[in-house]
């Protein structure tokens, strides 16, 4: 797996993280997502903008390609919004051995 970000070459839309099966060529992307790291929750607005800027990104597929938010002051979107919402606990445990 490989995680890394995606913009095009005017910086719009942006997309903090991509997850993909490999790189640098990715055959499948396994998720798109967001990073929110101000003093507000990950909301409706910050969904739709990452909605509407994935379907740029090369090999998005809607049925098959997970959307995450991460937000340092969790989440304001009803359950099942996202696929993922991650606040720092969760970004830190990940990266445990």
């Amino acid at each position: 797996m490989a995680v890394g970000g995606w913009w095009n070459r005017q910086f719009n839309p942006e997309i903090d993280l991509v997850g993909a099966d490999r790189a640098p060529i990715a055959t499948r992307l396994h998720f798109c997502g967001s990073i929110t790291w101000l003093s507000k929750p990950f909301d409706a607005h910050d969904l739709r903008e990452l909605r509407e800027g994935v379907q740029q990104v090369p090999g998005f597929d809607s049925t098959r390609t997970g959307l995450i938010g991460v937000s340092r002051s969790g989440s304001d979107l009803p359950a099942g919004a996202a696929d993922a919402v991650w606040g720092p606990a969760d970004v830190l445990a990940a990266w445990q051995p």
